[in-house]
């Protein structure tokens, strides 16, 4: 059995729409940012052939679960008789832009390659988890990457190591409706991956943009407060991937926590007027904030399971 695997969360320090395929696809360019914030998994092998998920997720229906279906896809293809039995802790908040599930079934790829003993390479692996989502792959490539096309065409890319605030509102956002509104950008102007500056993107969030951001903040109110806050408090940050979440880059994770401090006493102020503002004991404020929570998260250069595959 294996124990406490890590399924880390990304964040996209920018992403543009740059076109879209005939099949509705869309073409997209972003750099894939792995943050050290994380879900965990325990994976044991059954013999039986059958694929259990034991961990009850929320709205997820156990054969919709994306750990399920990326399981049942590696027994599909490589024809092992084998099985699974998973339990998932889940950290990574949903409907976040933090590719949370995507993240899981990529977890749950490399550790069922090794438990099984099926030795598929790296690509093998990636080619499979473009199959389960557009993220995946890039989970299972286990670097930082310029991404292009919809999101498979991955270039690995260093970035200098940094801390993040992420910022979480209290109301997700579904990832397919974004994508298929009438409003969103599609023809932003393509870059090239020398045009990007790590350090610039990240700490002063000076390069490029999110098409996806301003068809979120018109359909989500709760998340649009929360961008408002935050400028208004004087803090310049980004939703990653569809949001809801938002982020800032600092050089390190001091100050990123000094930012969080700040951030939980204007708070404290701004929604004193009710006895259920401020922070709880779960870590989460109450429901007249708009913010749900704030994360210092350190940047990772490389996944933790990164090294578990044959490249």
């Amino acid at each position: 059995m294996l124990y406490d695997l890590s399924a880390p969360a990304k964040l996209n320090l920018f992403l543009h729409v740059v076109g879209r395929r005939a099949d509705g696809y869309h073409l997209l360019q972003t750099v894939f940012q792995l943050i050290s914030l994380a879900d965990s998994l325990n994976i044991d092998t059954r013999a039986d052939g059958l694929i259990v998920r034991e961990t009850d997720m929320h709205g997820v229906a156990h054969d919709d679960d994306l750990v399920v279906r990326a399981a049942r896809l590696l027994q599909e293809k490589t024809g092992t008789r084998l099985g699974a039995h998973i339990q998932l802790t889940k950290r990574i908040p949903s409907g976040a832009g933090l590719g949370g599930g995507s993240s899981d079934a990529a977890t749950v790829l490399i550790a069922l390659n090794r438990l099984w003993g099926l030795g598929l390479t790296r690509s093998e692996l990636m080619r499979l988890g473009l199959q389960l989502g557009a993220d995946v792959p890039v989970f299972i490539l286990g670097q930082n990457a310029f991404a292009e096309g919809v999101g498979e065409l991955l270039t690995p890319i260093e970035l200098p190591g940094q801390a993040f605030l992420v910022i979480q509102p209290a109301q997700g956002v579904p990832t397919h409706g974004v994508f298929q509104a009438p409003d969103l950008t599609r023809d932003t102007e393509p870059v090239k991956i020398m045009d990007f500056s790590g350090r610039q993107a990240i700490t002063r969030l000076g390069f490029g943009h999110n098409d996806l951001q301003p068809v979120v903040l018109n359909r989500y109110p709760v998340v649009r407060q929360t961008l408002d806050w935050l400028e208004q408090a004087g803090f310049k940050a980004r939703m990653t991937g569809s949001g809801s979440c938002f982020f800032i880059g600092f050089q390190s994770v001091q100050q990123a926590e000094v930012a969080r401090q700040e951030m939980l006493a204007k708070i404290r102020v701004d929604f004193s007027d009710s006895a259920s503002a401020g922070v709880m004991s779960d870590g989460c404020f109450g429901s007249v904030s708009p913010i749900r929570n704030i994360l210092v998260c350190q940047g990772l250069s490389e996944h933790p399971l990164h090294d578990w595959i044959e490249s």
